[in-house]
């Protein structure tokens, strides 16, 4: 179930309810699968094989079908992340700079766990988004944001993309954001 920090007042909001409402108000969609579908040999595998991936988007396959026409996303893949990922740190530190995008970022998080951070108003400024299996989001285009992994670094998402070339980000220099808040 996900929860939000407010990062300059520390408060959380928990419930799915609550935290749909909070999202709501900045425009991003959040919505649950049932990750309990995922097979035990995927859920705690964070180095999964191509094979294994599209035995991760064939589980899902209704869920993503469904989104896609909804929402118009061409492509999806699946990226896994941990400690064992080649360059992690590397890896993390591009994902981690604040970026906007020309089309909404979505990941359904399917094993692990991660954080969206966005930012919203002046006055709310910065909330984390903590997301764990089930967890569906969708940060606006042209919302600055980035994603990260939380303390354990080991994350299994579904990403769906409208732009074919995927992953597209343009920086988003902010210097009122702190980092470590």
């Amino acid at each position: 179930m996900a929860e939000i920090v407010i990062r300059n007042t520390n408060e959380r909001i928990t419930g799915d309810e609550n935290v749909r409402n909070f999202l709501n108000k900045y425009d991003v969609l959040y919505e649950k699968w049932d990750a309990s579908k995922l097979s035990g040999e995927l859920q705690n595998n964070f180095g999964l094989t191509d094979d294994q991936k599209q035995q991760v988007l064939e589980t899902f396959d209704y869920e993503i079908k469904d989104l896609a026409a909804r929402r118009g996303y061409q492509i999806w893949d699946v990226i896994t992340l941990s400690e064992e990922t080649p360059d992690i740190e590397e890896k993390l530190a591009k994902f981690e700079e604040i970026h906007t995008h020309a089309e909404d970022e979505i990941r359904a998080i399917v094993a692990g766990k991660g954080i969206f951070v966005i930012k919203a108003t002046d006055d709310t400024g910065y909330f984390n988004v903590e997301l764990s299996p089930g967890d569906v989001i969708s940060v606006p285009e042209n919302t600055p944001h980035f994603f990260t992994l939380m303390e354990n670094k080991q994350i299994i998402a579904v990403r769906l993309f409208i732009e074919k070339d995927g992953w597209i980000a343009d920086p988003y220099p902010d210097p009122t954001f702190i980092k470590n808040a």
